[in-house]
């Protein structure tokens, strides 16, 4: 059985950095590229960032460029999330999710992405 199991959200003030991570287990690490979605209340889920397998390749949404990284320990079987410059439309429900089918790039499509974690809130105050 495949999980997901993201952490490290929480309540910070516009302008702050917060970290993301996610593990999976039930599957080698290696074998998924992974991405991070976010959703708003009252939004539909949208992309936020993705990195294949290798972690060679990534991929950003516009409104997180500069200010997002995405990256993997495939040692530590374990994706990060850093968020520098957070402001208020940050706030969302962010989850992770795992595609076993891309061997080199990762998608934006959240209909590629077989697993998914539970969610970690990140509420960003003014």
């Amino acid at each position: 059985q495949v999980q997901l199991v993201e952490s490290g959200g929480g309540l910070v003030q516009a302008g702050a950095s917060l970290t993301l991570s996610c593990v999976i287990t039930g599957r080698p690490f290696w074998s998924v590229a992974m991405a991070w979605f976010r959703q708003a209340p009252g939004k539909e889920r949208e992309f936020v960032t993705a990195i294949a397998r290798s972690g060679g390749r990534t991929y950003y949404t516009d409104s997180v460029k500069g200010r997002f990284t995405i990256s993997r320990d495939n040692d530590k079987e374990t994706m990060y999330l850093q968020m520098n410059s957070l402001n208020t439309e940050d706030t969302a429900v962010y989850y992770c999710a795992a595609d076993t089918s891309r061997l080199v790039t990762a998608s934006d499509d959240l209909r590629d992405y077989e697993y998914w974690g539970q969610g970690t809130q990140v509420t960003v105050s003014s």
